[in-house]
């Protein structure tokens, strides 16, 4: 089956919403305990970037993991951040998360470099790939950990329709119809694989998670 794009932005304040009030404890819980998986010897310390944080919840997440970090997330929905920002005044991490407007590859961030880049179902947004790939290149300092993880897409239309009834039955229509068009969004691990090499980057590994993800991980060479 050949990739549909979708929209790159989820900015629509109602299906922002359902995204952000969705059940993801499983693949978010998920996404934490396989970066510790991928760099058991990690400091877990330092400026994190995470690159499309959406309403934040994979940076509260990893900065609850990791104590002494402090988070930048960068995102170009202004629905989610709105969101994000509020459920981070609820919480004790608003002074080491920060929650940025940005569109990558021209956004204005506070650090030119980071200890580590993480980034969680941004990928198969993006039209073209590089942005995030860029990304990476320019803010990853040498030696930084890269995790990447994103939906990966499915043989079929049925195969997707079949992941939508499994793991959001009880979500609203709207994050279901989200769901499935992500599948469709989403990218394979020798598509990535090529878009590494496009990029230059020959020090990421690329596998397959599960029944509906990839991931992407690697330390960062230095010069």
């Amino acid at each position: 089956m050949d990739r549909i794009p979708e929209p790159e932005l989820m900015n629509d304040p109602a299906q922002a919403l359902a995204y952000a009030r969705a059940d993801f404890e499983q693949p978010h819980s998920q996404f934490i305990a396989q970066f510790r998986a991928c760099f058991p010897d990690w400091r877990g310390a330092g400026f994190v970037l995470d690159l499309g944080c959406g309403p934040g919840d994979i940076c509260r997440r990893f900065a609850q993991a990791f104590p002494d970090t402090v988070i930048h997330g960068v995102d170009a929905a202004v629905a989610m951040l709105h969101i994000g920002r509020a459920d981070l005044r609820a919480t004790q991490l608003d002074q080491r998360i920060e929650l940025i407007k940005g569109y990558l590859p021209g956004a204005m961030l506070p650090r030119e470099h980071y200890d580590a880049v993480i980034s969680n179902s941004l990928l198969h947004h993006l039209h073209d790939p590089q942005a995030l790939w860029q990304g990476v290149l320019r803010y990853a300092m040498p030696d930084a950990p890269v995790f990447v993880m994103d939906l990966r897409r499915p043989a079929s239309r049925d195969e997707a329709t079949a992941l939508v009834e499994t793991y959001a039955a009880g979500e609203p229509e709207v994050l279901r119809s989200d769901f499935h068009h992500s599948l469709l969004a989403a990218y394979r691990v020798e598509e990535i694989y090529a878009q590494l090499r496009i990029a230059g980057i020959d020090w990421l590994c690329v596998e397959d998670l599960g029944d509906r993800h990839v991931i992407v991980y690697g330390y960062r060479p230095p010069p």
